[in-house]
């Protein structure tokens, strides 16, 4: 069984709770947190947290560390719901979106949208991709690629929050952490939900039937081609569960896709 992973950008927004609940924090707080996530054992089992807490050991810090990481990696879910806690009780500023960290980080405001409420999600992969009958066995297979590494797949048409539905657009791309693009076509609103992806600082995985339907500008990038038919499907399956791999939290399902993945990464 594969080894958890957690990468840089998960990893500073678990640096940022740890902060911000070592500041914060007593044993009532923890309480809280643990029933709230489902871990209140992962709190009151820990040997040194809440006597650390106590007696304001150095290695407080540490051990509230060590649990904060447990019950994430346990339960990607829980991340939203610790962020929204400490926001409640413990205001601050940190937030984080964007897939990776940066040295040099800039504050905008769309005009265009509004900034929803929720936070990134973890185990949330948004698709991009035009809502034709010829699309649903490639969205069938992005979403079976998504099964296979513990993760959720979901387009525009999953949701219905808002009136105009580019706002819906722009919150699955926000509350995403991976965000699936299929250039096939050349679909203009994908063109267009491509880019607010990258301005977001998403991890974007492009995929395409024809390496001519991919924008010139972005052309570089390295691009997933698959087929459209039956064969063509399985491989594109079996080629994003391996990319996949790198941005789930949770360990690969058992099964596994007939064909064969390429051994090309895709950094993204």
């Amino acid at each position: 069984m594969r080894q958890n992973r957690i990468d840089v950008a998960l990893g500073e927004r678990i640096i940022a709770l740890r902060e911000r609940v070592v500041a914060n924090f007593d044993a009532g707080n923890w309480e809280e947190l643990g029933l709230l996530t489902g871990h209140s054992d992962t709190v009151n089992n820990h040997h040194r947290l809440m006597r650390s807490l106590s007696w304001g050991d150095e290695d407080y810090a540490g051990n509230a560390l060590s649990v904060l990481k447990s019950i994430i990696e346990d339960e990607p879910r829980t991340l939203p719901i610790i962020e929204a806690y400490l926001d409640k009780h413990f205001p601050g500023e940190s937030q984080y979106i964007s897939a990776k960290p940066a040295e040099r980080k800039i504050t905008f405001a769309p005009n265009v949208f509004q900034v929803p409420d929720g936070y990134v999600e973890l185990d949330l992969v948004a698709v991009m991709m035009p809502f034709t009958m010829e699309s649903n066995a490639t969205h069938a297979a992005i979403k079976g690629a998504c099964t296979l590494n513990g993760m959720r797949c979901q387009r525009v048409d999953d949701i219905w929050e808002e009136s105009a539905i580019i706002q819906d657009i722009f919150n699955l791309i926000f509350r995403a952490q991976v965000v699936i693009v299929d250039f096939s076509g050349r679909n203009s609103n994908v063109m267009y939900e491509t880019g607010i992806a990258h301005t977001l600082g998403k991890h974007v995985i492009p995929v395409t039937q024809s390496i001519d339907d991919v924008p010139f500008d972005i052309r570089h990038h390295r691009v997933l081609k698959y087929l459209a038919n039956t064969e063509g499907m399985v491989s594109l399956q079996a080629a994003l569960a391996k990319k996949l791999q790198q941005f789930a939290v949770k360990p690969l399902a058992p099964s596994k896709p007939k064909a064969t993945a390429p051994d090309d990464d895709i950094p993204f």
